[in-house]
């Protein structure tokens, strides 16, 4: 099947890279426009499978371009997310609700960029009344049929990046309980290990503790004998004197 596009109107190019770095990664090509003239050229050539466009733009503003594209039924199925720094920019023009399109403001991340293009996509397939036709200075092309696979294919892709994403969280949730689980072993085993090494160390100084009193009452008692000895050797000598006088 072929590549769906998706067309980026934006004369920032930091909110176009912006806008390409949060799209999921899938088999689609994302098409910039730097304004409105270069951005309804596109819709024309290339019919993109997703239109986001900016409110404020170049050349042609936002608003000629969201007006063209509403002019033709063909790029009426097309799904559109409007973005503005100011919400108030869009609803001067165009009062709520937003039933066709969806509606973003900036600045935005990647979870309300991804909810935004899903709702784009329901609001899209909406029966709406016939508008009137695009006057007569704009070409409609022959080839300007939207593809329906693509915005399947589109969707499709969100939906598996909505549940990746779930996927991480579950997966990281569960990484971060199995290492505090693995941390409170950890802790606990150090903890028993301690506990192990203070009673072994209790015990060492409880023998060394007897062994000293025992030596030092062996100590006393040899102290004890070597005085008696002592005694009875003075004794010895004196009887031995007295015989030899």
């Amino acid at each position: 099947m072929a590549t769906s596009k998706i067309l980026v109107i934006d004369d920032s190019r930091v909110i176009r890279k912006t806008v390409r770095d949060m799209l999921p990664e899938g088999d689609f090509e994302v098409i910039e426009a730097k304004d409105g003239l270069e951005g309804i050229n596109f819709v024309e050539k290339e019919h993109p499978a997703l239109i986001m466009l900016d409110f404020i733009l170049p050349k042609l503003s936002g608003w000629d371009v969201f007006q063209q594209i509403q002019a033709h039924p063909e790029f009426q199925k097309i799904p559109l997310v409007l973005m503005s720094g100011k919400k108030e920019e869009v609803t001067s023009k165009i009062s709520e609700p937003f039933e066709f399109f969806e509606f973003i403001e900036k600045p935005f991340d990647r979870v309300v960029l991804a909810e935004a293009i899903r709702v784009a996509m329901t609001k899209a397939r909406k029966a709406r009344p016939r508008v009137a036709e695009l006057p007569s200075a704009v070409v409609v092309p022959t080839e300007s049929q939207v593809n329906n696979d693509d915005l399947s294919e589109l969707q499709a892709q969100l939906t598996r990046a909505h549940e990746r994403m779930a996927e991480l969280q579950t997966s990281t949730d569960t990484e971060i309980q199995a290492l505090r689980s693995q941390l409170a072993a950890a802790e606990s085993a150090q903890h028993a290990q301690i506990q192990q090494l203070m009673a072994s160390f209790q015990a060492f100084e409880q023998t060394k503790n007897t062994e000293h009193q025992a030596t030092v009452e062996k100590v006393i008692q040899l102290e004890t004998e070597v005085d008696t000895l002592k005694k009875q050797l003075g004794q010895l000598v004196v009887l031995i004197k007295k015989r030899l006088t």
